[in-house]
């Protein structure tokens, strides 16, 4: 742990915070450094802090009571998590789980100091509710998604966007379904359909992508 306040630079948000807000950061919050594959926050526990991300991805998933996951959405450097946010302000323990997928750099704000300033300083509040209401509209895409969105389109995108540009997708059929909401069978089917068409190859863990035109424009059918 550090108490480098240089990470103040990466929220815009807390830049514009008058003197004595900053100083309170500066001397209370904490940057943690969390190796991957933390967890952060679990069901039934309350957060401690709030996070603020530097560097890494924190993934939250909700996981059912027969074991079926789903990935609600990714913390990244300059983001806060909207679930942590909403517990601390209500109270409430954490209703899902926040991995760091990578190694993962975050300023910790702790539980008393964040109640402070929250009650103390109206630029703060706007910049807790500011980040809180983007996640929300994340949250309500992929509610709309799972609901109402064609598994083709959605598995299509998913490819796409976990590919980062490149050819090659490590993920497993169960990982995938975990991204999208929806059973590994029937994100199966889908791929099975997929390379009938040309338009992926896959090994255990991997999946080609041979045809990307063909995958954007399915996108491009929403």
């Amino acid at each position: 742990m550090t108490n480098d306040t240089c990470w103040l630079d990466q929220f815009p948000g807390l830049q514009r915070l008058p003197t004595d807000i900053l100083s309170t950061l500066a001397s209370q919050a904490k940057v943690v450094t969390l190796a991957a594959g933390t967890q952060i926050y679990g069901p039934g526990h309350a957060p401690e802090s709030y996070l603020l991300m530097l560097d890494g991805t924190v993934r939250v998933q909700q996981v059912s009571e027969n074991g079926r996951e789903i990935v609600l959405y990714r913390v990244s450097a300059g983001e806060s998590c909207a679930l942590t946010t909403a517990c601390l302000m209500g109270y409430e323990d954490y209703p899902a789980e926040a991995l760091a997928e990578t190694q993962t750099r975050a300023v910790a704000i702790p539980r008393a100091t964040f109640d402070e300033l929250v009650a103390r300083s109206p630029d703060f509040r706007r910049f807790v509710f500011t980040a809180f209401s983007a996640r929300v509209t994340d949250l309500f895409r992929v509610i709309e998604e799972v609901a109402f969105a064609r598994i083709d389109l959605r598995l299509a995108g998913k490819l796409l966007e976990l590919s980062h540009g490149a050819d090659h997708v490590a993920a497993t059929q169960q990982q995938l379904a975990a991204e999208l909401g929806s059973a590994r069978e029937v994100v199966g089917r889908m791929l099975s359909e997929f390379q009938r068409r040309g338009w992926v190859s896959s090994q255990r863990g991997n999946i080609t992508i041979e045809n990307r035109a063909a995958l954007q424009k399915l996108v491009q059918e929403r």
